[in-house]
């Protein structure tokens, strides 16, 4: 199994998917892909304008794109893909999209047998067993909260340690402290953006300038750094 799953699309100051681009030219390889996007993640503009702005940085590091949306049977769309690839949003839109197009199984299916799979913020979402540590506001309701489960852990995408002055609500540490309280058999890793998760096989690797932080039931957080071997996330803690 191959994933590349990136906490945020866009760092501040830079053009949309400028800072990953180059990790997912390498992750793609040498030869051009044209690979399945999934836009459902997209609320306030279209699936059109979603398409033509992943494909332009997509086109400058040697691959393409093609919206799931085009295709008369995504299912079908999905089991021919070379590549499939999630975009960000709001994973709560994303998750009833793939539910109501009955999408969950045959991609799980196809990243399992070896397709490679990009996804960034909402995208990297689904890759966990639930969505159930996403930041977005459920503005729909999906069937299930239950997503790929590409990966037995979850991630908190764009997990930030600030405590604004003059926020008097959690901070992001609290709000998964409150998931593992009540979910005690996984890890949440809070992935900080300008980084991301490769997996290759069963090796996951750190990439970007930060460190991840850890979360499990029972103890403090640690932090993982780049480079480090964050290999244990991959077994399900038991209860």
């Amino acid at each position: 199994m191959r994933l590349l799953l990136i906490s945020n699309s866009t760092n501040a100051g830079e053009a949309y998917l400028d800072y990953p681009k180059n990790n997912i030219r390498e992750f793609l390889g040498s030869k051009k892909i044209k690979a399945l996007f999934i836009p459902y993640a997209a609320v306030t503009f279209s699936y059109d304008d979603y398409e033509k702005k992943v494909r332009e940085r997509f086109n400058e590091v040697g691959h393409d794109v093609i919206s799931i949306h085009r295709f008369k049977d995504p299912v079908k769309a999905v089991m021919d893909a070379p590549a499939i690839v999630v975009g960000g949003g709001n994973t709560w839109m994303l998750l009833r999209c793939l539910r109501e197009k009955k999408l969950i199984a045959p991609v799980r299916k196809k990243v399992l047998g070896g397709t490679p799979y990009i996804g960034w913020s909402a995208g990297s979402n689904v890759a966990c067993p639930t969505i159930m540590t996403t930041n977005d506001m459920p503005v729909t309701t999906p069937s299930s909260f239950r997503a790929f489960g590409l990966i037995p852990f979850q991630i908190n995408p764009h997990y930030l340690d600030a405590n604004p002055a003059g926020h008097a609500g959690e901070t992001r540490e609290q709000r998964i402290e409150e998931f593992i309280e009540v979910n005690r058999d996984i890890y949440v890793a809070g992935l900080r953006e300008g980084t991301m998760f490769l997996l290759e096989g069963r090796k996951l690797s750190l990439i970007g300038p930060r460190n991840a932080r850890i979360f499990r039931y029972g103890s403090a957080p640690v932090e993982a750094a780049p480079g480090s071997d964050p290999g244990f996330l991959l077994k399900k803690r038991k209860k």
